[in-house]
């Protein structure tokens, strides 16, 4: 058994199942750091371990229960002749949930919400915590099936969605302490998180919204914002 598992057929499709993974938590990355970003600093990287450590978990026990996520696809019922899914169900929430989200946050940035920024102690520990592991289930469906269609060995499946989720935890942090000292990042982020959503939202509909466009939207919003990040600096160095 362990030597059917070390082949470099094996190896390749545990590297290439890491890198999608990764990819798909692009999303994830972002919305935990903003998420983490609301409590006490002193809190935040607690916050980030134990809400991805759960949401790994999580992960884990869907990869076992692979019979009940190819389930998920089926229709439970129809409304004027359009099927709907459990995955659906929980894709239209997931994106819902995240364009109210970053709506509100928006909100409070751009309206100056005193009492929200004065408290941060508000947004309390254990909602941020059940948060990320909410919308990382959400956010599972597409990187659980992804890992389905690549590899038939559930020891590689695992391995890949630890190693993505450990690299994601890492790159949490440094988003978080990146929006900290460059503030107009966060607006940045938080369109993204609409973005996602929207795309949730029109998967629900049946509509895909190809990965690719958003992931290259957010590539090049990030190219234009660091650009002017270093545009700000190279003016204060002339001043």
């Amino acid at each position: 058994m362990l030597e059917a598992l070390l082949t470099p057929e094996v190896f390749l499709s545990l590297a290439t199942l890491t890198f999608l993974e990764i990819v798909l938590g692009i999303d994830n990355v972002i919305f935990v750091a903003l998420m983490a970003g609301r409590l006490p600093e002193a809190q935040r990287p607690k916050a980030r371990a134990l809400g991805l450590g759960l949401a790994l978990i999580f992960r884990v026990i869907m990869l076992f229960g692979l019979v009940w996520i190819a389930h998920l696809e089926e229709p439970v019922f129809s409304i004027a002749g359009f099927d709907v899914s459990w995955r659906d169900v929980i894709l239209m929430g997931g994106g819902l949930f995240l364009i109210v989200k970053a709506t509100l946050e928006i909100h409070h940035s751009v309206e100056g919400d005193n009492a929200h920024h004065e408290n941060p102690v508000a947004a309390a520990f254990g909602a941020v915590v059940f948060q990320i592991v909410l919308i990382d289930i959400v956010f599972s469906l597409d990187s659980v099936i992804t890992a389905v269609g690549m590899t038939d060995h559930l020891p590689v499946m695992i391995t890949a969605v630890a190693i993505a989720m450990a690299i994601m935890l890492l790159a949490a942090g440094t988003v978080s302490r990146f929006i900290e000292r460059h503030p107009t990042t966060k607006m940045l982020a938080l369109s993204f998180l609409l973005l996602i959503g929207v795309a949730l939202v029109a998967d629900a509909l049946h509509f895909h919204i190809p990965r690719g466009y958003l992931y290259f939207a957010i590539a090049f919003s990030l190219f234009v914002e660091t650009m002017n990040i270093l545009a700000k600096k190279a003016r204060r160095k002339g001043v």
